[in-house]
């Protein structure tokens, strides 16, 4: 009997079941690699690089965390990271809610043509090279805002925005509160943002997310390692294996330098993934109601 208090039938059973295998083959395939991650970073370097750990850390060790913050290079990368992600989203969703709201008001002349135009770009675009020299000639080349502008605001989060507002907010609100002399800006902040709580809290969510794991335009943007993010610094050291030597002058042989550095992948990755750890369960109440609200579209 399911929970509404009706009889499966033999059908319902077998599907029940077999759903229930399926999404437990999946949790594993998905959780175990995190699990391991996470053990591999509390395990000494020769159990990692004998491949001795599964499941557990093996003998239990903090070698690779301490390797993390001895690492200079890491605490900048992680204030790099930490700068794009908070202003960076809040110019996102700035820029966001002021093209979501006009597009979803009745009223507003010409708001098909506009919507046209956000439209044509998530079709069309410049490509990479002429995206590069357009970044050059506004000399932001090598400078934090090269991570910022080029992406200050998404069109599919703006289509997502804009149909939270015209399912949320009322036409008659807005003309009850132009009749009292509110003015546009004064209903958009005083009526508006505070009835929007949840789609401002997935829309911040995405836009941090996706700030704190770039890392391309950092690639192609960026030359000074003092403006790297802490994802580039990830990316040097899991792809192109790029660890300062100085980093291990406490560090008597060439292997044992080899297996710290392996074990400084593992609590680099574990260290890089605390900040959207705390962010989520913040957000996580809105997150079902903002996304499922912003997601049926006219």
């Amino acid at each position: 009997m399911n929970p509404n208090g009706i009889n499966d039938t033999r059908i319902d059973k077998i599907f029940t079941t077999i759903n229930h295998i399926v999404l437990t083959i999946l949790l594993i395939v998905f959780l175990y690699p995190l699990i391991y991650i996470v053990s591999s970073s509390f395990s000494s370097a020769d159990a990692v690089t004998a491949g001795e750990v599964w499941l557990w850390p093996v003998d239990f060790s903090l070698e690779g965390y301490k390797a993390v913050f001895a690492y200079k290079q890491i605490w900048t990368g992680y204030g790099n990271s930490l700068f794009y992600m908070i202003v960076g989203t809040f110019i996102n969703i700035t820029l966001t809610i002021l093209a979501a709201y006009p597009l979803s008001r009745k009223d507003f002349y010409g708001r098909n043509f506009f919507m046209l135009l956000f439209l044509f770009t998530m079709l069309f675009s410049g490509g990479l090279i002429p995206n590069y020299l357009l970044v050059k000639e506004l000399g932001m080349l090598n400078t934090r805002w090269a991570m910022i502008i080029p992406n200050a605001m998404s069109v599919f989060n703006v289509i997502i925005t804009r149909t939270y507002f015209k399912m949320t907010i009322p036409d008659e609100l807005h003309e009850a509160a132009k009749m009292d002399g509110c003015s546009d800006f004064r209903f958009l902040a005083k009526v508006v943002l505070p009835l929007s709580g949840p789609i401002i809290a997935v829309m911040g969510l995405f836009y941090a997310v996706g700030h704190w794991n770039a890392f391309f335009n950092a690639l192609i943007y960026l030359r000074d390692q003092d403006y790297y993010p802490l994802q580039l610094v990830l990316n040097n050291i899991l792809v192109q294996n790029e660890v300062d030597p100085e980093m291990f002058i406490d560090v008597e042989s060439q292997a044992a330098i080899a297996g710290l550095r392996e074990l400084l992948k593992y609590s680099l990755i574990v260290v890089a993934s605390i900040p959207v750890l705390v962010i989520y369960p913040f957000v996580q109440k809105h997150f079902v109601k903002g996304v499922m609200i912003g997601s049926l579209k006219e």
